[in-house]
């Protein structure tokens, strides 16, 4: 285990991590604190998004090898530790009404079950702070949701030694947050921003999606905590582009400028959901009322 700061990033498939809280990852990682993300599945279900990759015979004759060798180079890029949880894709239904998800996925698998590799690894890391998704996933894939349950589960489960036995001595994360990356107001700013600039926006289509599907509009979800990272953008954009089956190196993340990024929204941003540490509200720090317990 080792010593000082322990940040422990749960994600569903790789690319997950890459897409969202990486720059503040890479920002720990300068710092001196160790980050490690956990991944529940290996992406094998997946499609390929990058146009130059499709048909390429070397990821369709292993797309489980080829997401894997991704998820060593994007980890290379961040600095982090990481760890596989060995579950299988779930995919993502499509269709009206969606089809059934194939037997022995991810999603289907019992919470203890699904549950029992994270709590071992919490118990093995013993990170300070856990982030993982919402309620909801951060979008409906059954895996995200899966991957939200498992998390809390493991949080509220890895202290207890009478529960998930044989998985290591217990220990208890102090934080947990929901990442809320994908915002609609950090949507609409940067769609504004590009306007205001004379650039084509490639928010306006996802804005009328989003108008359509969630009706009037509902409370956004809170955000607690902002951190600073811009800095690190570059970092979060080569770890991206270290996943070249799911990154379209032309396509609409990259179409965003580097200077307006850094000038309109220049954090990444988390809802706390679980402390056992003073710390006031709003934060800028994942580790904020952590710091002073833990000797650096």
């Amino acid at each position: 285990m080792p010593e000082g700061l322990r940040l422990l990033a749960v994600h569903a498939h790789p690319d997950d991590e890459s897409s969202k809280g990486a720059a503040t990852m890479a920002r720990y990682v300068a710092e001196g604190a160790t980050v490690m993300v956990a991944t529940c599945t290996g992406g094998e279900r997946g499609d390929i998004l990058n146009p130059a990759l499709k048909g390429d015979p070397d990821v369709l004759r292993d797309m489980a090898e080829f997401r894997r060798r991704e998820m060593a180079r994007a980890a290379g890029e961040l600095g982090i530790e990481h760890r596989w949880l060995g579950f299988v894709d779930s995919g993502l239904p499509e269709g009206d009404p969606p089809p059934p998800l194939p037997a022995g996925c991810f999603a289907l698998e019992p919470l203890e079950v699904a549950a029992a590799p994270l709590v071992r690894l919490m118990r093995e890391f013993r990170p300070h702070v856990v982030t993982t998704y919402d309620e909801n996933g951060g979008y409906p894939h059954p895996d995200h949701i899966m991957c939200h349950k498992v998390s809390v589960e493991a949080f509220d489960a890895a202290a207890d030694p009478d529960r998930y036995p044989g998985t290591g001595e217990p220990w208890q994360p102090l934080k947990l947050y929901y990442d809320r990356g994908f915002s609609r107001e950090r949507i609409e700013a940067f769609h504004a921003a590009m306007l205001a600039e004379g650039l084509e926006s490639p928010f306006a289509e996802w804005l009328e999606r989003w108008s359509e599907e969630e009706g009037p509009a509902q409370p956004a979800p809170p955000v607690t905590t902002r951190v600073q990272c811009a800095d690190w953008f570059p970092v979060r954009d080569r770890a991206l582009l270290a996943h070249a089956t799911q990154i379209d190196p032309n396509g609409w993340f990259f179409t965003i400028p580097a200077a307006l990024q850094r000038r309109v929204w220049p954090t990444e941003d988390f809802q706390r959901v679980r402390s056992l540490v003073d710390s006031p509200l709003p934060e800028d720090d994942l580790f904020a009322g952590v710091r002073e317990r833990v000797e650096v």
